[in-house]
């Protein structure tokens, strides 16, 4: 999960800039963390203490409510609604790698993503990129090559996972839905031969930086094994002591448990 957070951090000071680069210093001074980062650990939050997704998630935009949310979240959660937005919207799956980490079968993530989701994202397109990323996080754990990554997830999900990023790249601009951004953050990860590599895979597509590359960066901590220290250190130090507290939590109970592979 700290990938996902290193991810977000490094992504936010990228977001809208349409960079097509991987030449960038990981942290600078204006690198902070979002909403991604907030609602990453407010799903973890749940998984450690219980309640509700729609309570977490309201209790966690009330505690930092400038964190960058978009405008259809924001509305729900001011309100505190309780009724989902039928949204496609990459928010579902920028939240959900702890649950990849947090379980250790297929039925179990897929039940528990689909949970997460429907709490605001409760499109099918929705449902299924928080689906997709949480499996691929799980089937990073269970030690799978990334061709079986990719095949798995082209099975079950449908998405087409074998364009390569030199080929995506030219083309691409922000796209906020899962079915644009979900599958090239994915690939990001496919194509990367580390934790940093795919983070730099994922911004230098120009798009939605810093939730693709928290997206990727969830799947890139569980394929790898863990975050380089000075990659972890430099997340962990932009949080406030609360949200250290939390992402400490969970690492200390979930971590990277390497898996045994599940047939």
């Amino acid at each position: 999960m700290i990938g996902a957070i290193a991810g977000d951090i490094i992504g936010s000071v990228h977001e809208g800039s349409g960079a097509k680069t991987r030449a960038f210093p990981l942290f600078d001074e204006y690198s902070r963390f979002t909403d991604d980062t907030v609602l990453t650990l407010a799903v973890a939050s749940k998984l450690l203490r219980g309640s509700s997704y729609i309570d977490t998630f309201h209790e966690f935009f009330h505690a930092y409510p400038r964190a960058g949310y978009g405008s259809s979240f924001m509305r729900w959660a001011a309100y505190r609604s309780r009724e989902p937005y039928n949204s496609w919207g990459n928010g579902s799956a920028m939240r959900v790698s702890p649950i990849g980490f947090a379980f250790d079968s297929i039925d179990e993530v897929m039940a528990e993503a689909r949970a997460s989701a429907e709490a605001t994202h409760n499109h099918p397109e929705g449902i299924r990129g928080a689906q997709a990323t949480a499996v691929a996080v799980l089937l990073a754990r269970q030690g799978l090559d990334r061709s079986d990554i990719r095949k798995s997830l082209e099975t079950r999900f449908g998405y087409q996972l074998s364009d390569r990023l030199e080929d995506i790249r030219e083309g691409y601009g922000f796209d906020v839905s899962c079915q644009g951004s979900v599958p090239q953050s994915i690939i990001a990860f496919l194509e990367s031969d580390s934790f940093e590599d795919a983070i730099r895979n994922a911004i230098s597509l120009g798009g939605d930086a810093d939730t693709m590359a928290c997206i990727a960066g969830g799947i890139a901590e569980a394929f790898y094994g863990s975050v380089p220290e000075h990659i972890r250190h430099g997340a962990i130090e932009r949080l406030d002591p609360p949200l250290q507290v939390i992402a400490e939590e969970f690492s200390e109970k979930h971590g990277n448990r390497r898996i045994h592979r599940l047939r």
